[in-house]
């Protein structure tokens, strides 16, 4: 079989009057095979959502070739059309006048979905993603779960070969996001061959779904790898994580300044201040620099609330190498 995804040194430029052109994408390659659930992480900015628009044929790339399903996203976009769908966090799609099952069914009447077919489909969907009992609901009278759920719906719709899935559960509460999470994987072990392309910023929800993940930053893919091999490229560091108060002051990147230059120390990010305490994560060579840590937090006159040593996660391995926080992207 061919590849699902196949990203060939793609860029995109964005060029405006009077300023300098913006690459959105450097040199993206990316291969995804058949079957996977492949995860895209990266903060805002990073170039995400342009080359999940690059392949659902949506914006053309500046450069470089992309294949989706074994089609040109530029040549044959309408075949790749024909192979995919993609549902977004927070999108709202449909008619809100409308019912649940009357908006479904109008986007498998644009797949060509025979009526008869559609409704067994629908049917059988809401029911396992629990939104049976609304089916006849307007869509305008439903909650952003339910919605959400509605759209995972319509984009399974066509059993698609590739699905696009960007920030599927944003926002939503835990027990919908994890009922729209185990059907997904259900519905990857149904048939050989369907492929994800998933972009979250919930580091436990790519951890737990994809078998590869690639990490992407400034328009250029950093590392691609599965969650466990990214956590091995840490074994031989030490995770520390300190609560401190009062939180760091104005100057506190002066503060992180000095710790950073801390013999032994690899790195520090700081997390938003939290009810007059503040989290401190470390990167450490080994356990005998928490001596050094502890000390210099007491030079700067910090109480250290709680102290302890974690085995590395996908957080501290996207701290490494983007140097902050997923969910501090925005910063």
């Amino acid at each position: 079989m061919s590849l699902a995804i196949d990203v060939q040194n793609v860029s995109r430029v964005f060029e405006s009057k009077g300023k300098e052109p913006f690459y959105a994408l450097r040199d993206a390659n990316l291969q995804v095979e058949p079957g996977e659930l492949f995860g895209l992480l990266g903060p805002n900015g990073a170039g995400k959502s342009t080359l999940i628009k690059i392949l659902s044929t949506l914006l053309l790339p500046t450069s470089g070739t992309a294949r989706v399903a074994g089609f040109d996203v530029v040549h044959e976009a309408d075949r790749v059309r024909r192979s995919i769908n993609m549902v977004s966090g927070g999108e709202h799609s449909g008619y809100g006048i409308l019912t649940v099952r009357e908006s479904l069914w109008l986007f498998a009447q644009f797949h060509g979905i025979p009526s008869r077919e559609a409704l067994r489909r629908i049917d059988e969907t809401l029911e396992i993603v629990g939104l049976a009992e609304h089916a006849h609901a307007r869509i305008n009278k439903l909650s952003t779960g339910m919605r959400q759920k509605m759209n995972f719906v319509r984009g399974l719709l066509n059993d698609p070969a590739v699905l696009f899935l960007d920030e599927p559960t944003l926002g939503l509460d835990v027990e919908t996001a994890r009922i729209l999470r185990d059907y997904l994987k259900q519905w990857i072990k149904e048939k050989p061959g369907r492929t994800v392309l998933l972009t979250t910023h919930y580091m436990a929800e790519a951890d737990e779904l994809c078998d590869r993940l690639a990490i992407i930053d400034g328009g250029r893919i950093l590392t691609v790898d599965t969650p466990a091999g990214l956590k091995r490229t840490m074994q031989d560091e030490v995770v520390l994580k300190t609560e401190i108060s009062p939180v760091l002051a104005g100057a506190d990147e002066d503060v992180l300044g000095r710790f950073r230059q801390l013999p032994g120390v690899l790195g520090v990010i700081a997390d938003r201040p939290q009810n007059g305490t503040q989290l401190l994560t470390w990167r450490l060579i080994d356990d005998g620099v928490i001596g050094t840590v502890v000390n210099e937090l007491q030079a700067a006159d910090v109480r250290i609330i709680r102290l302890e040593k974690n085995e590395p996660t996908l957080e501290d391995v996207f701290m490494r190498m983007v140097g902050r926080r997923l969910t501090d992207a925005g910063k």
